[in-house]
């Protein structure tokens, strides 16, 4: 884990941008959400977006809800990592918070799709991970479509028949996990993280502790 820009080994690190991407009911938002409350140096990237809240939704805790205006004047401003417009609303990745996360060593969780994703990694390669997660069929997705009860049966269609279109970006991630069952898609996902975090470039203390270490060593 990290804390204040140390790792569990005490070695300072950047932190990354974690990315996971999927169409709609495949299960990013529950594994965003498990990654949150079981990881450590995790924190969620929130969104501004100009649709409607939802039931249950906090400004500022799942989004910030802004109007189009507003939205706009953030784009010309140059104040956001990413956009997209998905179902005619707009969304978008405040830039300032992330970087004063990743230079504090803490990792940020996005969840965005595969436009927002390359846009990511224009502005910033090095720091991006992504992950694509894929449904177990065409049936199991409509299946979780219906059961999370949001939408209208025609938003659903609109959904499936996007989800083809969303799929075909999958060879543009680094990994990609298939959804079959929750549990195991988590350990997955997770595995990837704990990985990424021991990468050399990213792990900025390495030169000094090996430095020290040699010192320990010829003295």
């Amino acid at each position: 884990m990290t804390m204040g820009g140390h790792g569990y080994d005490g070695v300072e690190r950047r932190g990354l941008m974690f990315v996971l991407s999927s169409p709609s009911g495949a299960g990013k938002t529950t594994l965003s959400r498990l990654l949150i409350e079981r990881m450590g140096g995790l924190k969620m990237s929130v969104s501004a977006t100009t649709r409607p809240m939802r039931p249950g939704e906090v400004d500022g805790r799942d989004y910030l809800f802004v109007d189009k205006p507003s939205f706009e004047q953030m784009v010309k401003q140059d104040e956001l990592l990413e956009w997209a417009t998905v179902f005619d609303n707009r969304y978008g990745t405040p830039r300032s918070p992330v970087e004063a996360a990743l230079s504090a060593g803490q990792d940020v969780l996005f969840d965005i799709d595969w436009q927002g994703t390359q846009q990511l990694r224009e502005k910033a390669r090095a720091d991006v991970v992504s992950v694509f997660i894929l449904p177990p069929s065409a049936a199991d997705l409509e299946k979780r479509l219906h059961s999370r009860a949001q939408d209208s049966d025609e938003v659903i269609r609109k959904r499936m028949s996007r989800a083809s279109h969303e799929m075909s970006h999958w060879a543009e991630y680094d990994y990609i996990v298939i959804n079959h069952d929750v549990d195991e898609a988590f350990a997955e996902v997770q595995s990837i993280l704990k990985a990424e975090r021991l990468k050399r470039e990213r792990r900025v203390g390495l030169v000094g502790f090996v430095r020290n270490l040699q010192s320990q060593l010829q003295g």
